[in-house]
């Protein structure tokens, strides 16, 4: 199968006919074999009725649907784990994504070598305000500490060697730095291509400010567990044990500073209980042996298998199995 197209999405039955219409043109006017994998992340409107609807009149039609709202990073893992294409699109259901845009994308994985390439909305239609500056400055932050030099993350159309989307885990709200992802897994030819953007048709958008203080702090978490994911110990025991160095030290200096003093019959010394030194020292002590403790426990917590992107699957449509 040459491509496969991930459609997450949330109360979009207005657009769905439309959007699937539009990649069944496109998909056989440049005669690929393909596949449409939509998955409901909980609508509560008619999107699932129309989901099946669609799936009787063309088979290339796929769907999944979630017994509850778990967000569009778990769609889209779980479109990747279903997908069988050898080059996979994903973009968004509210038809502010174009399919036209799908042959060049494919010959950019398939030709020239890429193993994944985002979307970059030049020309956006959204909020200045709530959607345009919140991006570019989110856009910015996100090249300086990924390395990652694109124009635009968290365009939800983009396309991906199979081996990738089958090699990475998404969760969270982490389906904005899929880029980083896909680099820390070691996939480090990533493209850019620029993508027409167009006005929303139907419903409203899904999401609000929240996302780009969620976004940033997934994007803490990526940069930490891509460097010491596997071995927290680096991190933690190192400044663990630094930090118990440092006061380990002060209270040595402090000790030893007090029986100079008494050899010396000093009258006005202090105690080394009085001085912030001290406090100063075993606050040091305490916090790098919670550091290094925490290394240690993370250490075991990493050989653990994890659920995290286990979901409640109400029901399946077009697959075989």
């Amino acid at each position: 199968m040459n491509i496969s197209v991930i459609v997450p999405l949330l109360n979009e039955a207005e657009s769905l006919p439309e959007l699937c219409a539009w990649i069944e043109r496109v998909m056989n006017e440049n005669h690929f074999s393909y596949e449409v994998v939509m998955v409901d992340d909980g609508s509560t409107d008619d999107s699932w009725k129309i989901i099946e609807e669609l799936q009787t009149k063309n088979p290339a039609v796929k769907g999944i649907r979630f017994r509850r709202n778990y967000g569009k990073s778990a769609a889209l893992n779980v479109g990747f784990e279903a997908c069988q294409g050898d080059v996979v699109i994903t973009m968004d259901a509210d038809l502010q994504d174009s399919p036209d845009e799908i042959p060049d994308l494919y010959r950019m994985i398939t030709e020239e070598g890429y193993d994944l390439v985002s979307g970059w909305k030049q020309k956006r239609y959204d909020s200045k305000l709530a959607k345009n500056i919140p991006s570019k400055f989110f856009n910015w932050t996100t090249r300086k500490m990924s390395g990652i030099y694109l124009h635009d993350f968290n365009c939800g159309l983009k396309a991906y060697r199979k081996e990738v989307v089958k090699s990475i885990e998404v969760y969270g709200e982490m389906h904005r730095y899929i880029p980083v992802i896909a680099k820390w897994a070691g996939f480090n030819k990533i493209g850019e291509k620029v993508v027409h953007h167009q006005k929303r048709k139907y419903g409203v958008t899904k999401f609000g400010w929240d996302r780009f203080v969620n976004g940033f702090l997934d994007l803490l978490t990526i940069s930490f567990v891509s460097k010491f994911g596997k071995k927290p110990m680096h991190f933690f025991g190192l400044w663990g044990t630094v930090s118990f160095l440092i006061g380990f030290v002060i209270t040595i200096w402090l000790i030893v500073e007090k029986l100079i003093n008494i050899h010396r019959n000093a009258i006005n010394f202090r105690q080394v209980t009085e001085q912030p030194l001290f406090y100063i020292a075993l606050l040091a002590m305490v916090f790098g042996l919670m550091l290094f403790l925490a290394g240690f426990l993370g250490e075991l917590i990493a050989r653990s298998s994890s659920d995290r992107n286990k979901y409640q699957i109400a029901t399946r449509v077009g697959f075989d199995n």
